[in-house]
């Protein structure tokens, strides 16, 4: 989902529980220096970085979730791709957006960073300017979000333990392990939940995922979330064998799979209403089960890509797919 490639990612109120205050916890202290793992690197913290900068709402959500306000000297890449929850908005409050899409060496040098949280078309891209790489002279340490590994190495596919793994790091990176401890609990529970009931309704549900793109749709694949998000919510990936996270496939795949249900991503300038029209409209395409039967389930980038989200993604999709579950 990928601003990242080019596009990008709207449902209510389930879990608006997940973004709490901004006080670091203290419960449980981190032993330092601490080695985390991130992608295929180690990454070794002296100390709780106190200058962090994060890109991209998804991860911003997981800081401020985790209290980490103000260990922070700003994000980006939020409202440059039209996304971000009211309440998100409100809970950070005066912090600074440093850029408005992806960073340069420069903003993040002139916000005197010393951690970047960010992900492989999540903030960075593979031999550009600003990687782990490149940063780590300048002394900012990088934790890259453990799903966009998959840009830059052989990884299974994505599940939901690929965001707990995330909030546990970011628990020890920031000496607020008992916070970190607290929230994956609590989406674990909400999820199972979720699961349960769908699952109470009968077999999966297949599933495609329109992120953007007419000519060639830009969907999830196996090593993306929304693949275990459906799986949550009691249906299938059409995509689910497509050893890929984000991409590009064909129309004509598309419709040989004949999903019964569309997710559609909402982000940016191009909004879920036009590109359900696209789809009805489409004589290629009008013929689906799903677009037939009036099947679309809409959710915003904030809750399709890997964050503490993921939990309204899920009840909005399982709502969709098992309504006489719910």
């Amino acid at each position: 989902m990928h601003k990242r490639s080019v596009f990008r990612g709207m449902i209510g109120a389930v879990a608006t529980g997940l973004i709490v205050c901004s006080t670091i916890s203290t419960a449980s202290a981190t032993t330092y220096p601490v080695t985390i793992r991130s992608c295929n690197r180690d990454v070794i913290f002296n100390g709780p970085p106190q200058r962090a900068i994060s890109n991209d709402v998804n991860l911003t959500g997981m800081m401020i979730a985790l209290g980490l306000k103000s260990r922070m000297a700003g994000y980006t890449g939020v409202s440059g791709w039209n996304t971000g929850t009211e309440e998100l908005k409100q809970s950070l409050g005066t912090l600074p957006e440093l850029s408005k899409e992806y960073p340069s060496v420069e903003t993040l040098v002139g916000a005197d960073a010393d951690f970047y949280f960010a992900g492989w078309n999540y903030g960075m891209k593979a031999g550009g300017a600003v990687t782990p790489a490149t940063l780590a002279p300048l002394g900012i340490k990088v934790y890259e979000l453990t799903e966009s590994c998959a840009h830059v190495m052989k990884r299974p596919p994505a599940s939901l333990d690929d965001v707990y793994n995330d909030l546990a790091n970011l628990g020890k990176i920031f000496n607020v392990e008992s916070r970190a401890d607290t929230l994956i609990k609590d989406m674990g529970t909400k999820i199972q939940a979720i699961t349960s009931k769908a699952a109470s309704d009968g077999k999966p549900v297949s599933v495609f995922v329109y992120d953007s793109g007419e000519d060639r749709p830009f969907t999830a694949g196996r090593e993306a979330i929304p693949t275990a998000l459906i799986a949550a919510a009691g249906g299938r990936n059409v995509m689910d064998d497509l050893d890929d996270s984000w991409t590009r496939v064909n129309w004509e795949t598309v419709v040989a799979r004949n999903p019964q249900a569309i997710v559609i991503v909402d982000y940016g300038s191009v909004t879920a209403a036009q590109k359900e029209a696209f789809l009805r409209n489409n004589p290629a395409l009008n013929q689906m089960d799903a677009v037939k039967n009036n099947r679309f389930v809409v959710v915003p980038y904030d809750d399709a890509t890997p964050g503490v989200a993921n939990v309204r993604a899920i009840a909005a999709i399982a709502k969709a797919l098992h309504p006489a579950a719910f």
